[in-house]
């Protein structure tokens, strides 16, 4: 190629995806075909900048002219630069981001840090927890709050006024009142103090900043004036929930400094830098739109290079006529990600990334941890594949680096992996191939384990080649998990989508998951393996506009919605001009986030055909959660413009219009230059014919079995499925779908037994997630005080997805309950209702809904059952918590066995009668205060069950009912395998009898004797455990059954499925009358949130595992209305519930972590914006209290400091444990701090008293009194040294 005149710019087009191991170049050329590069993203011996060095290559290409490495490079021929990078993601998940400052409202100088106070594993003692992003913390002593409540049974609306300067009007048209303003002074001699100590970026976080932004608006142009980088939680993303919304401000100040840095280096590279030519310069963000190089952001950055992924496969696969749904499917070294398109990208508002919750608009993209390099195992008799990861290095065992068994090395050994069309970069000197006979040594070594455990169980041996298809199945199930969480739970069929496959490792996946999920096309675009470089190519440059609203969507109001809308699009469209698009280029898509009132399941709705947003919501609400509430109002709570300059035309056609255009013209299969061996599940080898891609014409049909290779990527095309080759894509059409199995229908398998352990997960996981988008409840849908799961027909627990833990073993009781008692009288239709702790229940709040699943034949195959804990139920006080019951009538209503549906018709007068009318009979008690409430809860978790039986009936129609059942059995001996495991590691290590006792607050000792014995099992005996009391704390039966289940599982520390076989090795022995064994009718609400965690304790205390954690919930409770004492009459009022973190205890290798929920509860506290707006209080401080772990070599966790202040009189109760007894340190381990709960009461002349409340209390606060819970901290493992 000859060079090029300085007078003629070629306009070529450069996108690049700079990733973790690899960066990927596609550039276009006018008039010549496209470049592809792919080069290493660090290679120092070479180049200082992989994506500097791509530019660098292409000029050379494109010009025919030397580069030489080093010199400034010229932007002149270039027209147009577009980058995706991994850099902001790296530094957030490597904590390599900028030092950075947080200011934050006074008394939340700890809220980030808590979070939402679960922990990310509930089986982790450890409680790992990534750390926080800033250095320091400074506190402003600033503060607004909401004048007005959601949950004020009068609906009361203050309007701002003249004569009150403190009531002031916010973005959402509330009304905010002013309750202290920021001292700027202080503010500027608090930044002074940064910035001499180094710091140059700062996050502003203010309470209610998103509906009043005045007061971070003032700090910022303080800090912005003295030059620091800021970022400002009301301009990053005007959303209410301060938790996440501070998260994400705090990330784009750690993070934007490094993007900054990154553009800068890159742009010194060139002469004269970026603003030389009129070369666009544009990066991809998390949204999957473009943005100019001077406005990218940190936060934005996060997902920005799989963002460029889903944009090339939605651009290429989807087809305007055609109309037919794509899922993304991403497959590389370490995970694969999934997505879905439909004509419309799919947002997502909150999501979790390296323990950062980020609020802001980010494609929804799934990850599951399965690659070309999870780690694959054999344990407690079930096939493993990952979480973890072989990573580069040492990578896979085929890799010659002494790395384990991977899914690669299942590829390689089982010939879907040829080693002579790799490179030879492998082994300690980078210069050999893969390696197959270490692969083949390890698998055969790995299925003589196997073997040796089925021939125990009396099973026939595996080959090695079963073995390895076996992890596979398994892979291709876990990655089809989440496809499914994209699709059936929310409402898509699965099966009518296409697969778009593309990554480093997809193509011999991709034909296997498609079939596990019944998708009969699978579409590969010829770029697939630089998929995320080609899409920045065809993506757009995206500028969106939101603004946060309170407002009912009716037809008097969605005029000035209308407006408003318009507004935005003119404020996203000038800044789509100010860029250089024209009016014709610019389009926008307009968008409310709407919600039904009562509920916090907010849908981010696209306009549709016209204007009407209430039928696109209905329509929306209604597939996704299979119902719509007519009567309630909608709520619009964020107004928002997505505008798009569109860069380019699109410059392809669809792998659909290519097909219609070759119509019968399909040539025949061509003749393969080599075959080579490869197993399949279906025959095992075969003889397959292997092309190489760029060998075949367009319009080639290949008949699989074969191989198709192209220079970066195999693709496994199975038995029953025909490739078509396109010109832009290959195109694969199964033809049947055979069922995955490894052995004989009639013989148990240990991989279909994996295959199922995830099915059922699934249900029970997806069943979660309907139930928390469906209720209204703020202790369903914030809290997450709720657990799905599966039974089998005899009631035995099969799958149940680790919600809260004090709920795993004990629905189970309640299941089995109602078995023996409706046993023969059941009909299809029918659903039971159940909270009574004689029949299997814990405390009355917890409500049981069960549903039976009938087969065609009106065989009973299974139960589905969801329990959540409704808010208020009646009982002598709001919340029904009561501290100070001694009766179970006094704690609400109670309800043996009803039935909730009978034969499809919802029994709502019934269920009104025992949930309103029953209690109040009883002296001094009211009936439920939020009756609505429980109604709209009771659906939600009907929709809950009815989501779980169409999930569990597709798996009968799939599998058959008989396979159904084998597996649901198996995986429960699963559990007893790895339990009993666990004991005879125990029995050797300590001896056969652990003893442990430990006492509430009130002196019961709660005592234990553990005998094991040689074959893994074992008795808990605790006998010697203090009587039942006139109390609360007596706790039934099925909790010690709960807590027992959740130390066996925490101990085994692997991921077994969590149902009964936990249990089958133990035999559990209460004494009838005591503390865990009470009689009927003694009061027991304390019981389930107290008792538990002291049981808990006990256990793992005999075990020697850790040190004892807070050990109580701190169960907070207050509200107004029921029984009015005086007429008698209902009250409308309301009631909350909030458990309260605290700190967990040390163990031998790690601190505790401070501000946690611990052990037998994990529910969320909820966020400080959300809880003002819904009751009449003010939250005065949520810190941590800091000194209040215990003492040792490993401090334990430090508690908190809850502060709440009332603006209206309210019954207020505590119902707490550890205010006496310190949480034990172990080995010579310091006790944690016991904790206080005070009361700040105004005396006659308006002075502040503070009294001691105890720790079970009730009492009537006045308007401006306060409470002040001060949770225990955690013990501490080891003497101090």
């Amino acid at each position: 190629m000859g060079s090029v005149s300085e007078t003629s710019p070629l306009g070529v087009r450069i996108s690049i995806d700079r990733g973790g191991t690899f960066t990927d170049v596609h550039a276009s050329v006018p008039g010549r075909e496209d470049i592809i590069l792919k080069l290493l993203s660090v290679d120092p011996a070479n180049y200082q900048d992989a994506p500097t060095e791509g530019i660098r290559r292409i000029l050379e290409l494109a010009t025919g002219e030397p580069h030489p490495r080093g010199q400034l490079l010229d932007l002149y021929h270039i027209e147009s630069i577009r980058m995706g990078t991994t850099v902001a993601t790296n530094a957030l998940l490597e904590r390599k981001g900028a030092r950075s400052a947080l200011l934050i409202t006074k008394g939340f100088k700890d809220l980030l840090f808590i979070g939402n106070q679960s922990r990310p594993n509930i089986f982790d003692l450890s409680v790992a927890r990534p750390e926080v992003l800033y250095e320091q913390v400074v506190e402003v002593d600033e503060r607004v709050t909401m004048e007005d409540y959601t949950e004020d049974p009068k609906s009361f609306k203050t309007t701002p006024t003249s004569e009150e300067a403190d009531l002031v009007a916010a973005v959402t048209g509330e009304t905010i009142r002013v309750m202290q303003r920021p001292d700027l002074n202080a503010v500027k001699a608090s930044l002074q103090s940064l910035w001499d100590q180094g710091f140059r970026s700062i996050a502003v976080v203010f309470v209610h900043s998103y509906a009043y932004p005045e007061h971070e608006l003032q700090v910022g142009q303080l800090a912005v004036e003295m030059g620091f980088s800021v970022t400002l939680s009301s301009a990053v993303q005007p959303m209410i929930n301060v938790v996440p919304r501070g998260m994400s401000a705090m990330a784009d100040a750690y993070l934007t400094p490094v993007i900054k840095d990154y553009i800068s280096s890159i742009e010194s590279n060139f002469n004269g830098g970026f603003a030389s030519k009129d070369t666009r310069i544009e990066f991809m963000q998390s949204d999957g739109g473009l943005v100019d190089y001077r406005k990218f952001s940190g936060l934005k950055a996060i997902l920005s290079g799989p963002a460029g992924g889903v944009v090339g496969y939605a651009q290429t696969s989807w087809d305007e006529q055609e109309r037919k749904p794509v899922i993304g499917f991403d497959m590389g070294g370490t995970s694969t990600d999934v997505s879905r398109y439909a004509g419309v990208y799919n947002h997502v508002f909150e999501t979790t990334t390296a323990g950062i919750s980020v609020q802001s608009p980010q494609l929804d993209i799934q990850t599951v941890a399965a690659g070309g390099g999870s780690i694959l195992t054999w344990k407690n008799g079930l096939f493993n594949v990952g979480p973890e990861s072989a990573s580069a290095h040492p990578g896979p065992a085929c890799y010659r680096k002494g790395g384990p068994l991977t899914v690669t090395d299942a590829n390689l050994f089982l010939g879907r992996l040829l080693p002579e069309y790799f490179p030879k970069v492998f082994g300690p000197k980078e210069n050999e191939p893969l390696n197959r006979e270490i692969t083949a040594e390890k698998f055969s070594a790995m299925t003589d384990d196997i073997n040796a455990d089925r021939k125990r169980s009396g099973l026939s041996p595996f080959s090695a080649e079963e073995v390895a298809m076996g992890f596979l199945e398994v892979a291709n199930e876990g990655m089809a998990r989440p496809i499914r969480a994209l699709t059936e739970a929310r409402g898509y069929e699965t099966s009518a989508h296409h697969l778009a496959c593309f990554g480093g490792a997809g193509g011999q996946h991709a034909c296997s998951v498609a079939s596990v999920l019944g998708i009969s096309r699978i579409i590969i675009h010829k770029y697939s393996s630089i998929l995320s470089a080609y899409g920045m190519s065809l993506a757009d440059v995206v500028h969106e506009v939101q603004k946060p609203a309170a407002v009912t969507y009716t037809p008097d109001t969605s005029a000035s919605i209308h407006e408003q809308l318009n507004l935005l699009a003119a404020q996203a469209s000038d800044e789509l001009k100010s860029q250089g698009f024209t009016e014709d280029r610019v389009s926008h898509d307009h968008y409310l986030n709407m919600r039904y009132a009562g509920s916090n399941s907010s849908l981010m709705i696209l306009k549709g055909e016209d204007w009407d947003f209430k039928v696109e919501f209905e329509k929306a609400h209604k597939r996704e959660f299979g119902f719509n509430f007519p009567d309630k109002a909608i709520i619009v709570d964020d107004i928002r413009v997505r505008a798009t300059g569109a860069a380019h035309s699109k410059v392809e056609k669809s792998p659909y219009a290519q097909l219609k255009e070759l119509g019968d013209a399909i040539l025949k299969t061509p003749a393969s230059k080599e075959t080579s061996k490869v197993y399949f599940a279906e025959g095992g080898w075969n003889e397959t014919p292997t092309f190489e891609l760029q060998t075949l014409a367009a319009g080639s049909s290949i008949e699989g079995p074969a191989l198709i290779i192209d220079k970066t990527q195999t693709i496994v095309v199975t038995p029953n499925s025909t490739a078509t080759i396109l010109p832009n894509y290959v195109v694969v059409d199964r033809h049947s779908t055979p069922t995955t199995t490894s052995s004989s229908p009639s013989e148990f398998s240990p991989i279909q037994l994996s295959i199922f352990g995830h099915r059922f997960m699934s249900i029970a996981e997806q069943m979660g997630r309907t139930l928390q988008k469906t209720a209204v409840s703020t202790n369903i849908k914030e809290r997450l005080d709720f657990s799905c799961a599966i039974f089998s027909p005899d009631g035995g627990l099969v799958a149940n997805a680790p919600h809260v833990p004090v709920h795993l073993g004990s629905m189970q009781f309640a299941v089995r309950y109602q078995h023996k008692l409706w046993e023969g009288k059941l009909k299809d239709g029918d659903v039971l209702v159940s909270n009574h702790p004689s029949c299997g229940g814990t405390h009355l709040p917890d409500i049981t809904v069960i549903t039976p699943v009938f087969h065609e034949d009106g065989e009973l195959a299974f139960y589905i059952a969801s329990r959540g804990h409704h808010a208020d139920i009646g009982g002598i006080l709001p919340g029904s918590m009561p501290p100070n019951s001694a009766a179970l009538w006094q704690e609400g209503a109670a309800i043996e066995s009803t039935k909730l549906v009978s034969e499809g018709v919802f029994n709502e007068k019934e269920i009104t009668r025992l949930l309103l009318v029953e209690p109040a009979k009883y002296e001094g008690c009211s009936g439920t205060r939020k009756l609505a409430d429980n109604i709209s809860d009771l659906k939600a978790q009907l929709a809950a069950n009815q989501k779980g039986i169409s999930l569990i009936r597709a798996l009968i129609g799939e599998f058959g009912l008989e396979t159904v059942h084998r597996y649901m059995y198996a995986i429960q001996t699963t559990a007893e395998i790895a339990v009993r495991e666990l004991l005879k590691e125990t029995l050797a290590k300590h001896g056969s009898t652990l003893e442990a006792v430990d006492y509430m607050d009130d002196g019961t000792p709660i005592k234990l004797t553990i005998s094991m014995r040689e074959d893994g099992s074992a008795t808990f005996d605790f006998t010697g455990t203090g009587p039942q009391v006139l109390g609360n704390t007596n706790a039934p039966i099925a909790i010690t059954n709960s807590a027992i289940i959740y130390c066996l599982r925490s101990l085994v520390n692997s991921a077994i499925p969590l149902n009964q076989g936990c249990l089958n090795p133990i035999d559990i022995v209460v004494p009838d009358n005591s503390i865990l064994s009470p009689a009927r009718g003694l009061g027991v609400v304390g019981g389930n949130v107290l008792t538990s965690q002291r049981v808990t304790d006990v256990v793992l205390k005999a075990f020697r595992a850790c040190a004892a954690s807070q050990g109580c919930c701190n169960n907070l409770t207050f509200g107004t209305g029921g029984k009015d004492p005086v007429t008698g009459e209902h009250v409308e009022g309301f009631g909350c519930y909030e458990t309260i973190a605290g700190g967990a205890g040390a163990g031998p290798t790690w601190k505790g972590t401070s501000g946690v929920h611990s052990h037998m509860t994990n529910t969320r506290i909820t966020d400080p914006e959300v809880f003002e707006k819904r009751y009449p209080c003010v939250l005065r401080r949520f810190e941590l209290r800091e000194g209040s772990g215990g003492k040792g070599k490993f401090a334990g966790g430090d508690g908190t400091v809850r502060e709440i202040e009332f603006r209206v009189p309210v019954q207020c109760s505590i119902l707490s444990e550890r205010r006496s007894k310190r949480p034990y340190g172990m080995e010579g381990g310091g006790d944690g701090q016991s904790g206080v709960n005070l009361i700040v009461r105004l005396d006659d002349q308006g002075r502040e008293q503070v009294v001691n409340m105890g720790g079970k209390a009730t009492t009537r606060l006045a308007k401006g009194e306060r409470v002040v819970i001060i949770s225990p901290g955690g013990g501490a493992w080891g003497a101090e040294e």
